[in-house]
């Protein structure tokens, strides 16, 4: 079922919630089938008469208007039968009509463009008096900015916005934001001589590089007649030795040797500090 043809009962839900409106019974038949005879409470049924979507223009500096590709115009025309009983009178019906639009005109923030109805006609067959009406409605849909507004259920923002909402190749998530805002960590741990020790960053990484504060990316000891190297990196598919991803952030060992070479990245009194890049994913 599409979200256009849900519509009434969305609509009809909503006003049925409204503290203010509660004498009244909404229904989504239009127009109204006859419950009652002789009626006994007002009802009021809701259709629709229309639905427009149309792309939104802004004027730019030049007085040029300029599509705005993340928004949309909508405009919804509703219409209600309102059937009220014979002893609260044919004046009742347009009461409840000027209920109706005061609702959803202080209670939202659509903006009712106009409203009208034909004359109160009598039904002798259900004892009730009878008004045909209809309310414009209009509002403004951005994803980037409507998340707050108070445009209720029954008009669905993912409907109104149109492809850019819908479609995943071209919208941006609260991911992608987040993603591109802070790709990358930047920390640093102090050496404690261990063996092997885990660094936490909350995620697992798709790379990392670790190096040594002040140092060289390699230097010769003398000691131990081999390359010493103060720098290491570890990816998905493989890293220097010494430095290996986890769950949650990274490994590294203390004087790992390849060759005539080791890694050290651990050492106690040194300070390392590291990148973690994020996977996006």
């Amino acid at each position: 079922m599409s979200k256009i043809s849900v519509l009434p009962s969305e609509i009809t839900s909503w006003l049925s919630k409204q503290n203010v409106l509660k004498d009244i019974r909404f229904l989504t038949e239009y127009p109204a089938i006859k419950k009652e005879i002789p009626l006994r409470q007002v009802t009021a049924s809701i259709g629709i008469d229309k639905l427009t979507l149309e792309d939104s223009f802004a004027s730019n500096d030049q007085g040029v208007l300029i599509k705005n590709e993340y928004c949309r115009q909508a405009t919804l025309k509703i219409k209600i039968g309102i059937h009220v009983p014979y002893r609260e009178g044919g004046a009742k019906c347009h009461d409840v009509l000027t209920r109706i639009i005061d609702c959803l005109t202080f209670a939202t923030d659509l903006n009712i463009l106009e409203s009208g109805c034909g004359d109160t006609k009598a039904d002798r067959d259900t004892d009730a008096f009878v008004l045909n009406a209809y309310i414009l409605m209009s509002a403004e849909f951005c994803p980037a900015d409507s998340t707050g507004l108070n445009f209720k259920s029954f008009l669905d923002k993912t409907l109104l916005c149109g492809s850019h909402i819908r479609n995943k190749d071209i919208h941006v998530t609260q991911n992608d934001k987040n993603f591109w805002n802070s790709p990358f960590i930047v920390g640093s741990y102090s050496g404690t001589g261990s063996a092997k020790r885990s660094i936490s960053v909350g995620f697992r990484p798709m790379f990392v590089f670790v190096y040594a504060l002040d140092m060289p990316v390699c230097a010769w000891d003398y000691d131990k007649k081999q390359t010493k190297n103060y720098f290491g990196f570890a990816a998905h598919g493989g890293g220097s030795v010494g430095i290996s991803l986890t769950a949650t952030g990274f490994s590294v060992n203390a004087a790992q040797t390849f060759g005539d070479g080791y890694f050290d990245s651990n050492l106690m009194g040194y300070t390392y500090i590291y990148f973690a890049f994020k996977n996006k994913l």
